[in-house]
């Protein structure tokens, strides 16, 4: 099967497993464990912040930065297709007590401007209303079609939410993808966020695992909120080795699967019935509409299936996702099944 559903379906390496078997390992939970405390300090190196700490999900990994981040009672901003808002069922609520104040971005890009985020902004409010503690940025942004925000954009809006009292945290499941579509250093990209949760199992290849990076005071707390949720782990060592060769040979796989992913695009935007700009294609994920094609989206992915492929369909989008596992000539491939489907 070719397998465009996500960048998560990806299988570890020869020189991931190799590297998975041979890891020294210790108990974790008593801070024993010398793979992920490597791990770690790659990490907080790489992003060059004071401290990281490794989590099984990216969920989790939002979860305690919202945790942290917030009070009981009090409300955080994020774009209105944020993970954090939709697919994380409602962790926000259930685990920090907090509302969600979901706000459109004003060019339909994904990526909220300082414009769209200080209306909506609860600094002090009458005794009625929760008051603003959090953003939540996203880049790249998933259900934005893999759109990515720069340097600059994220760091004015950090700064003018600091000038606020408010927290900013990235979710940066796919920071890796969005700092190769711009080609900019992780640690620029997120510098001026004050935590940011990496995934090492989307687009990098790892099989599990996420960072959460951050102050050594955050990342702390942060330990005691992974152990609350049951993330602390014993000899967890294993799947930090492969977190390991995915932090380091991971992100210069990534240009190939942005250059398929655009390809793809191109190839869909040549079928009647299928509405997509290329050009709006910017990392791995491709978002398309086939509002006007014969079939329902439900109904193309279903035939994709019977001829080998797998894609994701919502309302009237089908998502497909490039990733390593994912050669040139399956793009080819891909594309030759939907013409057949639809033509």
């Amino acid at each position: 099967m070719i397998d465009l559903r996500s960048d998560t379906v990806t299988r570890p390496s020869e020189r991931m497993r190799a590297a998975m078997a041979a890891a020294e390992v210790g108990d974790d939970v008593f801070g024993e464990d010398p793979t992920i405390n490597r791990l770690e300090a790659l990490a907080a190196a790489r992003f060059d912040r004071e401290a990281a700490i490794w989590v099984p999900s990216g969920s989790m990994g939002n979860t305690i930065a919202v945790k942290l981040h917030t009070e009981p009672g009090s409300e955080l901003i994020i774009e209105e297709r944020g993970h954090i808002l939709n697919f994380e069922l409602g962790a926000a609520a259930v685990i920090s007590g907090v509302t969600i104040r979901a706000v459109k971005c004003a060019d339909g890009g994904g990526h909220l401007a300082w414009d769209d985020i200080a209306p909506a902004i609860r600094k002090n409010p009458p005794y009625y209303q929760a008051a603003t503690k959090l953003i939540c940025l996203e880049n790249s942004h998933n259900f934005a079609g893999g759109s990515v925000i720069s340097a600059d954009a994220t760091r004015e809006i950090c700064d003018r939410a600091h000038s606020e009292g408010l927290a900013v945290h990235l979710d940066g499941a796919r920071i890796f993808n969005a700092a190769t579509a711009l080609n900019c250093d992780v640690k620029e990209l997120t510098r001026a966020c004050d935590s940011v949760m990496f995934c090492l199992s989307k687009g990098l290849g790892a099989p599990a695992g996420s960072m959460l990076v951050g102050s050594k005071e955050f990342i702390e707390r942060a330990r005691s909120w992974r152990k609350r949720l049951g993330g602390g782990m014993r000899q967890v060592g294993v799947l930090a080795a492969a977190g390991i060769i995915a932090l380091e040979d991971g992100p210069a796989l990534l240009e190939r699967d942005h250059r398929n992913a655009k390809r793809l695009a191109s190839g869909l935007a040549e079928i009647p019935g299928i509405a997509i700009d290329p050009e709006n294609v910017a990392t791995n994920i491709v978002i398309f509409d086939v509002s006007n094609a014969r079939l329902s989206a439900a109904e193309i992915v279903a035939k994709l299936k019977e001829k080998g492929v797998l894609a994701i369909g919502f309302g009237t989008q089908i998502r497909m996702v490039t990733h390593l596992d994912i050669a040139d000539d399956d793009i080819d491939t891909a594309l030759s099944a939907i013409k057949q489907i639809l033509l």
